[in-house]
C-alpha cells in the first residue's frame, strides 16, 4: 500500500452515488465469530512468564492481539480468573500468581490487565470475553495461596479432589459467591462477554472420589440421586448467572465451552453417535439443557477431534451440536494445539484446520469458531494461521447478531465528509441520533470501494476498518495516487447490530 507523500496533490469530489442493489453474493461471511483463547493459567499464553514488567506485559498482549487480528480473528477470550484469583483490580479475590510470581501481589499501581486488554481489543475491532473457571481454587496439592484466598478464609466451602481444592457446587453460598465474583467484572468493566470453560465437577481420576456426601445430605433439595443433584447444582449456577448478567447489562453475552460430547447415543437416544467421556455422566454438566432452556447466549463445545477420530469424529459432533443449538449461537472449539502432533496422523495433514472451517461454514446453524490456544499460532499451528490470514479469514468479519438480546439497529452516522490531504483521506462524521432503545453508537464500520466497484455493505472485502470504539474520525493512509474511492460508514451498537450506511462520498485523487 502506498502512503501519500508530502508532495502529492489531491482534489476532492463529493457526489451522491447511488447504492447498488444489495446482492446476497459474498466471498466470505460478513458475520462470523472468530475467537481465540488466551490462557493465563500456568502462563500458557500470556504473560509468557510471571514477573514481567508492566511494559513487557503490555507489549506481549499487544503483540498477540496484532497477530490474531492479522489472522482475521474478531474476539479474544481472555482467562481472567484461573483459580479463584484475578487478572483485574476490581476483585474480591487476590491478584493471580501468574502475573508477578506470587499470589496477592499487585503488578503495578494503576495497571489493570483486564481494562488494558479491553481497550486494546476494542481498538482493533475485537470483542473481549472474560473467561472464568468457576470452581477451581488451586492447581496442585502444594499450591501456596495468599491469606485472602477463599481456601484460607472459608475452607468449609471446598472439597479436595486429586490434590486440588475446588468449590463445592452443592453449597448455596458457593453459588452466590461465584455469581458476585462474576458480577464484579460485569459491573466494573466494559467486557463483551462472560465465558466459562469445561471445568465443572472435576474430570474423573482413577481412585479418586468426590467428597460431597455431607453436602448432599444437608442440601439435597429433594433429590435422591446424587448425580442428578450434582447436575442440578450446576444448572442452578448457570440459570442464576444468565439472569444476573443480563439484569445489569443486557448486551453482555454469556457463553460456555463444554467438553465436546454431551452424551453418547448408547447412553441416551438424543446423544451423538460417539463413544467417549460425556459432560452429562462424568462432569455432571447438562450442557444441552443450558442451550435448550436459553440460559446461554452461545455454546462453544470443544470439538478437539479430527474428521477421522473413530470414537468422536469432528463432523459427527458438529452436526449433532448444530441440531441441538435451539436457536442460540454455536461456535466450535477447534484444537490448534494438536496440529502436527504425532499421536494421530490426521493432525499432521496441513489441511485439517482449514477443512474444519470449511465444514463449519457449510452448516448455516454454526456461527463460528474459537481456537485453543493463542500460543499455538506462533508454533505448531503457524501454517494454519497462514491459511486463515491469506484465505479463509482474509476479509474482516463482524460478530453474529443476537436478536434475542437486542434486535434494534442504531441510526446511521450523520454528516459524513471526506478530505484528501497530504497524509491520506480524512473521514469525519457525527454520532447517530439515539435509536428506539436509547443507544447511539458503540463502534463503526468503514467501507471503501475502488472506482467501478459495486457499492454494497454486504461484501466483507470492502470493509476497511472495524472498531468497537466511539471515534468519529478516520484517516485512510492506504490510498494510491490517481485513484478514485468511495466511502460508506455504518454505526454499531453494543451487540453489533449495524445501521444503514451514511454516504457514499467519493474522493478523486490527482497525480502530482
Amino acid at each position: 500500500m502506498l502512503k501519500l507523500t508530502l508532495y502529492a496533490l489531491f482534489s476532492i469530489l463529493v457526489l451522491p452515488i447511488p447504492l447498488a442493489a444489495q446482492s446476497t453474493t459474498k466471498i466470505a461471511p460478513k458475520r462470523e465469530f472468530r475467537g481465540v483463547w488466551v490462557a493465563t493459567v500456568s502462563n500458557i499464553d500470556w504473560p509468557s512468564r510471571p514477573g514481567l514488567s508492566v511494559d513487557q506485559q503490555k507489549q506481549e498482549l499487544i503483540g498477540l492481539m496484532e497477530q490474531h487480528k492479522a489472522n482475521g480473528m474478531n474476539a479474544i477470550v481472555l482467562q481472567v480468573r484461573p483459580a479463584a484469583d484475578a487478572f483485574y483490580g476490581k476483585s474480591r479475590e487476590p491478584w493471580s500468581q501468574w502475573l508477578v510470581g506470587k499470589q496477592g501481589i499487585a503488578p503495578s499501581p494503576g495497571y489493570d490487565p483486564l481494562a488494558f486488554a479491553i481497550k486494546e481489543a476494542h481498538f482493533r475491532g475485537m470483542e473481549l470475553h472474560a473467561w472464568f473457571n468457576p470452581y477451581r481454587a488451586t492447581m496442585s496439592a502444594n499450591a501456596i495461596v495468599h491469606e485472602s484466598h477463599m481456601t484460607k478464609k472459608r475452607p468449609e466451602l471446598f472439597f479436595t479432589y486429586a490434590g486440588k481444592k475446588q468449590f463445592d457446587p452443592g453449597i448455596p453460598e458457593v453459588r452466590e459467591y461465584i455469581v458476585q465474583v462474576i458480577l464484579d467484572v460485569v459491573k466494573g468493566y466494559d467486557v463483551d462477554g462472560i465465558h466459562f470453560d469445561d471445568y465443572f465437577y472435576p474430570y474423573p481420576v482413577s481412585g479418586q472420589r468426590i467428597n460431597d456426601a455431607a453436602t448432599f445430605s444437608k442440601y439435597s433439595n429433594e433429590f435422591t440421586n446424587i448425580n442428578d443433584w450434582r447436575r442440578n447444582n450446576v444448572d442452578l449456577l448457570i440459570k442464576q448467572l444468565d439472569d444476573s448478567i443480563h439484569h445489569y447489562k443486557k448486551y453482555v453475552k454469556f457463553g460456555i465451552s463444554p467438553f465436546g460430547i454431551w452424551r453418547n447415543s448408547t447412553e441416551d437416544p438424543e446423544g451423538s453417535a460417539t463413544n467417549g467421556l460425556s459432560n452429562y455422566a462424568e462432569l455432571f454438566a447438562d450442557s444441552r439443557k443450558w442451550v435448550k432452556e436459553g440460559w446461554v447466549d452461545y455454546i462453544n463445545p470443544q470439538v478437539y477431534f479430527s474428521f477421522t477420530r473413530k470414537a468422536a469424529p469432528f463432523g459427527t459432533l458438529v452436526d449433532w451440536w448444530s441440531n441441538n443449538s435451539f436457536g442460540r449461537h454455536l461456535y466450535i472449539g477447534q484444537a490448534a494445539y494438536l496440529v502436527n502432533q504425532k499421536m494421530e496422523a490426521a493432525w499432521r495433514e496441513p489441511d485439517q484446520i482449514p477443512a474444519q472451517v470449511r465444514y463449519i461454514r457449510n452448516n448455516n446453524r454454526v456461527q463460528g469458531s474459537v481456537y485453543f490456544s493463542s500460543k499455538s499460532f506462533s508454533n505448531v499451528a503457524r501454517a494454519a494461521g497462514d491459511s486463515l490470514r491469506n484465505d479463509l479469514y482474509k476479509y474482516p468479519a463482524l460478530p453474529p447478531q443476537m436478536p434475542w438480546l437486542d434486535d434494534i439497529e442504531p441510526n446511521r452516522p450523520q454528516l459524513l465528509t471526506a478530505d484528501a490531504l497530504q497524509d491520506g483521506v480524512h473521514l469525519r462524521w457525527q454520532k447517530p441520533l439515539k435509536a428506539e432503545d436509547g443507544e447511539t453508537a458503540s463502534g463503526y464500520v468503514i467501507y471503501r470501494f475502488g472506482e467501478g466497484e459495486e457499492i454494497t455493505v454486504l461484501d466483507a472485502k470492502n470493509i476497511l476498518k472495524i472498531s468497537f470504539e466511539e471515534f468519529t474520525t478516520f484517516i485512510d493512509t492506504s490510498v494510491e495516487q490517481g485513484k478514485r474511492y468511495n466511502y460508506l460508514v455504518t454505526a454499531l451498537d453494543r451487540l453489533k447490530n449495524e445501521s444503514e450506511p451514511s454516504g457514499p462520498v467519493g474522493v478523486q485523487t490527482r497525480n502530482p
